[in-house]
């Protein structure tokens, strides 16, 4: 079926489409679902012995928060104390991986039938009916998911800067002791991933169309109308004849001769020419 030139449903916007929807989904559930960040901080305390320059907090997706802690001195006797990060978005970034990864094996799927069962995909518009079914649904989950994640990121943002983390810390609050940050966390693999999220929900809505168009829903609506009766073309022949007869018909009379005397007239000259002629014919003869 390849060599049969099945691939050409890859060249319009049916095909193309969606394989663009397959790439960019794995591009949106990757960037997020891989992530791993880290940010560092730096405790100085009055006694410096008791400081800590490097304190190193690492978290990843699922973002739950609440689950990462970090050790930070007290300054008060070389004591530290279990600090734990604030909040669980986890919900928003696993539901936003899991349509990921549902429109992407969706993607995989209908590139397969597309392929190399296209004529079965539009038999009896059960194909592109489920299609379109299908396709509304992941646009809807696209718009929904995409959304809360950005919310989720903004939060996830909030809760892992290091200015907000220090917060935390009650040595901070001492005076004589210094805290201050010294990495931020790079976010910049969790902004692609939202950013993707939204080129998925474009995709897919555009989609919409192109699917519906393949149902034969909009077909009776789309068909040209009949043509137009046009006029019978009038019969040249005929009015020429007409228009020639009715101007001349009273004047024929008035100014053409008269075949039929004139041709009396010419048959009676000649035959008395025959008779002039002939009258010295027979007075030769008489002589």
């Amino acid at each position: 079926m390849v060599a049969q030139g099945q691939f050409r449903v890859l060249k319009v916007p049916l095909g193309f489409i969606k394989a663009l929807q397959w790439f960019f989904a794995i591009f949106a559930f990757s960037t997020c679902g891989s992530y791993s960040g880290m940010f560092r901080m730096a405790v100085e305390c009055k006694n410096r012995t008791e400081s800590d320059l490097a304190i190193e907090v690492e978290f990843e997706y699922p973002f739950r928060l609440h689950q990462v802690y970090f050790d930070a001195p007290t300054c008060q006797g070389g004591n530290t104390e279990r600090l734990f990060l604030v909040g669980d978005y986890s919900s928003s970034a696993e539901f936003f991986v899991t349509i990921g990864v549902f429109a992407f094996l969706y993607s995989t799927a209908a590139l397969s039938i597309y392929v190399f069962f296209f004529d079965k995909y539009k038999e009896n518009n059960k194909g592109p009916l489920l299609d379109l079914a299908v396709t509304s649904v992941f646009s809807f989950m696209w718009l929904v998911s995409s959304a809360a994640w950005a919310k989720g990121l903004s939060d996830v943002k909030t809760a892992t800067d290091p200015d907000e983390v220090i917060t935390l810390i009650s040595a901070c609050e001492t005076e004589g002791n210094r805290c201050r940050e010294v990495h931020d966390p790079v976010m910049s693999g969790l902004n692609t991933s939202v950013a993707f999220g939204f080129i998925n929900l474009i995709l897919w809505v555009g989609n919409l169309w192109f699917v519906f168009k393949e149902t034969g829903i909009i077909a009776p609506f789309m068909r040209a109308p009949p043509p137009q009766e046009k006029p019978a073309a009038p019969d040249t022949c005929g009015q020429q004849g007409a228009y020639e007869q009715d101007p001349y018909a009273g004047h024929q009379g008035g100014y053409q001769p008269e075949y039929s005397q004139q041709g009396y007239n010419q048959e009676a000259e000649i035959g008395q020419g025959y008779g002039q002629q002939g009258a010295p014919t027979s007075f030769s003869n008489q002589m």
